[in-house]
């Protein structure tokens, strides 16, 4: 594995993160999990119960030299992979994850004075549920192009089949350039089975007429 660009980051992060914020200079802590097929580092606080809260996940892609979190939609339960390009958004989105736990668990905290000590320890496991593992996937196709509108939007798809179960997954990235001509990539992953895939194909045909294009929603 190609670890070079991830051990360079570990080596920064914990400082950096430091220097930048006072809060987590106090709170924040971070574990790293090199042995993993897709790297990660573990960010988490110390509870007054001995434990670890974790607030984020950073994932590192060897194959591709790329650094990714992954969100969960809460409505659907789609995993968004959000690629960080470099140090200093990999700091930003830590940063940002860090302090939108501390104001969950002030949020958290202002509630429980007003009910007079309501256990809240079930959000933690919700928020566990939350951080989904890695899923391998074994890729068949290469990414391929469905709309392309020229420094605008780029939207390509590719499919595997998952090494544990044998599911298939549509990855869906989605290329999108700001005003300042910067580069904004997500990904989506949905995870299917063979009778599933029969449906979802049968039920897009027969509505393939009633479908808009890009061009015509984004007008």
């Amino acid at each position: 594995m190609h670890l070079e660009w991830f051990d360079r980051v570990c080596g920064e992060l914990q400082d950096s993160l430091n220097s930048i914020c006072e809060k987590y200079d106090e709170n924040g802590r971070m574990l790293i999990e090199r042995g993993a097929k897709h790297p990660r580092i573990d960010f988490f606080t110390d509870n007054e119960k001995d434990d670890r809260d974790y607030f984020c996940s950073l994932f590192f892609d060897p194959h591709n030299e790329e650094f990714y979190i992954q969100t969960v939609d809460p409505e659907y339960g789609h995993i968004s992979k959000v690629l960080l390009e470099d140090i200093e958004d990999i700091i930003d989105a830590v940063h940002q994850c860090f302090h939108e736990y501390m104001e969950d668990e002030d949020a958290i905290s202002e509630v429980e004075i007003i009910d007079d000590g309501t256990d809240f320890e079930g959000l933690d496991e919700v928020e566990d549920e939350l951080l989904l593992e890695e899923i391998d996937v074994e890729w068949e196709t290469p990414e391929v192009t469905a709309y392309y509108k020229e420094n605008e939007v780029e939207v390509s798809y590719q499919f595997g089949i998952t090494e544990d179960t044998g599911e298939g997954v549509i990855k869906r990235i989605n290329r999108s350039w700001t005003n300042d001509e910067e580069l904004v990539k997500d990904e989506t992953i949905i995870k299917f089975s063979k009778e599933e895939a029969s449906t979802l194909i049968a039920m897009i045909a027969s509505h393939m007429d009633s479908i808009s294009g890009i061009d015509e929603y984004m007008q």
